[in-house]
């Protein structure tokens, strides 16, 4: 791999887009898909036994729960069933599997507009990290 793409790699969706370029695109975004929510769901980065999603940028429709999202997330990371990850909001909370997308969105989105997701294998909360 390049140097420059690796680095590009390391470095998350915030790191890579000034904030300005951020909230342009989830204005557009929002215009063209009125009923999908932006969502950025990324790897923790001290997780290691997860693989790497192929991206990390999701158009989700408004209606659908967290719980049919982390089906999502988790068929295309291809897992088996012994395999549990959690997926936490804005690197500090958790959210309920029955809440919606768009209910999540309204409390939770970023200053950009964006909806952050973080995942992982293990729960952080308590943990020396």
């Amino acid at each position: 791999m390049p140097e420059n793409q690796e680095n590009t790699s390391n470095k998350t969706f915030k790191q890579r887009k000034t904030f300005a370029v951020r909230k342009e695109e989830v204005e557009g975004i929002r215009q063209k898909f009125p009923n999908k929510v932006p969502v950025i769901v990324e790897r923790f980065h001290k997780e290691t036994t997860l693989p790497v999603l192929d991206k990390t940028k999701f158009l989700v429709p408004q209606e659908l729960t967290m719980s049919q999202f982390l089906t999502i997330i988790r068929n295309r990371m291809s897992l088996n069933s012994n395999q549990s990850f959690y997926l936490i909001l804005n690197n500090k909370s958790i959210s309920s599997m029955s809440s919606t997308i768009a209910e999540v969105y309204r409390d939770e989105k970023d200053d950009d507009g964006f909806l952050y997701m973080t995942y992982a294998s293990q729960e952080m909360f308590g943990s020396s990290n």
